[in-house]
C-alpha cells in the first residue's frame, strides 16, 4: 500500500469517491459530505460535558442526531480537552458500552467509538459499533491495529502530537503539513502490517490536537494536499478553540458561525466527512458547499 501511487485530484473542486468499509457495512463517500454527529457521554468535555452522561439522555441525544441528519454517531467516553484527566478503562467502558448497545438497537446509521484504547474499541465493536475513531493514529495502544483488523472495522486515523494527557500546549513544529503527512504514512505502514484493509481507513488531520492557531488554519486551507495520500478525509473543527481565537468567542457555545465557516471551507477543500456537534445546521452548510463544488467542477472539469 504505497500512498504515492494515488493520483492527486485535478483541482480542489474534484473529490474522489470511496466506499468506506466498516465491519461489513459500506458507506459511500464523495458524492455528498457525510456528517458524523458527536455524542459525548462525559462529565467534562469542552463543549457539552455533563449534558449526556446519563444513559437515557445519551441515547435520546444520539437518536436526535440521526433525526437531524447524522450519517454516523460518534460515541466518546473520555474527554481530550486541555487539562482533562486520563480515564481508566473500566470507567470508560461503563460510560460507552450501554449507550452503544442501546443505540445499535434503535438507529440504522453506523456507530463509531471515540477511543484510543484497544480493549474499549473491541468491546464497543462487540456491542454494535462498526467504526473506531482513534485520536492517536495507532500511537497510544500497540494492540489497536490488530483489534481493528480483527473486526474489519472502519477506522479514523487522526494526527495528534504528544502523549495521553499532554496533547495540547506543545511547542510548534517547523512544518505542520509535513508532520501530518509523515504521520499518515507511518499509520498506513502500521495498518498494512496488521492486515487492515486500506478501504477501512479514513484520515483526520486532527485540528486542535498539538497544533497552534496558525497550524489549524493552514491545515484547513491545505486539505487538497492531504487528499494526495489516497484516503478519504474527515475534518472536525466543531466549536474548537482556534475558532474562538479568530472570532473572539471564548465560550464553545458561541462558536456556531465560526464552525459553519470552517465546515464550509473543509468541504470546499475536499473533506469527505465532518465531525460536528450541531448536525442540522452543519448539514445545511455542507449541502450548499457540495452543490457549489459540483456545479463549479462540472464547468471546470469540462474545460
Amino acid at each position: 500500500m504505497t500512498p504515492t501511487a494515488f493520483a492527486a485530484p485535478r483541482s480542489i473542486l474534484e473529490r474522489r469517491s470511496f466506499d468506506w468499509i466498516c465491519a461489513g457495512r459500506s458507506l459511500s463517500l464523495g458524492d455528498v459530505t457525510r456528517v458524523m454527529g458527536i455524542l459525548n457521554v462525559t462529565p467534562d468535555s469542552f463543549a457539552d460535558g455533563g449534558r449526556h452522561n446519563v444513559l437515557e439522555a445519551a441515547v435520546a441525544h444520539g437518536q436526535r442526531l440521526v433525526e437531524e441528519g447524522a450519517d454516523i454517531v460518534d460515541v466518546g467516553g473520555e474527554s481530550t480537552r486541555p487539562g482533562a484527566q486520563a480515564l481508566g478503562e473500566a470507567e470508560e467502558l461503563a460510560r460507552v458500552i450501554p449507550v452503544i448497545e442501546a443505540l445499535a438497537k434503535t438507529v440504522d446509521v453506523p456507530i463509531s467509538i471515540d477511543t484510543y484504547k484497544a480493549s474499549v474499541a473491541e468491546a464497543a465493536l462487540r456491542a454494535g459499533a462498526s467504526i473506531v475513531n482513534d485520536i492517536s493514529g495507532f500511537r497510544f495502544d500497540a494492540r489497536m491495529p490488530e483489534a481493528v483488523a480483527r473486526y474489519g472495522a472502519g477506522v479514523v486515523v487522526m494526527h495528534s502530537r504528544g502523549a495521553p494527557g499532554a496533547l495540547h500546549g506543545l511547542s510548534p513544529t517547523l512544518d505542520i503539513l509535513a508532520d501530518v503527512e509523515a504521520s499518515f504514512r507511518r499509520s498506513l505502514v502500521v495498518a498494512q502490517a496488521a492486515g487492515i484493509n486500506p478501504d477501512c481507513i479514513v484520515f483526520d488531520p486532527g485540528l486542535g490536537f498539538g497544533k497552534t492557531l496558525e497550524d489549524n488554519l493552514a491545515l484547513l486551507g491545505l486539505l487538497p494536499r492531504l487528499a494526495t495520500l489516497g484516503r478519504p478525509l474527515l475534518v472536525g473543527p466543531s466549536r474548537k478553540s482556534f475558532i474562538g481565537a479568530v472570532t473572539g468567542k471564548p465560550s464553545p457555545a458561541d462558536r456556531l458561525l465560526g464552525t459553519a465557516a470552517s465546515v464550509t471551507l473543509a468541504v470546499a477543500g475536499g473533506a469527505h466527512l465532518v465531525r460536528v456537534h450541531d448536525v442540522a445546521a452543519m448539514r445545511e452548510c455542507a449541502a450548499v458547499a457540495d452543490a457549489v463544488r459540483r456545479a463549479a467542477f462540472a464547468v471546470d472539469g469540462a474545460g
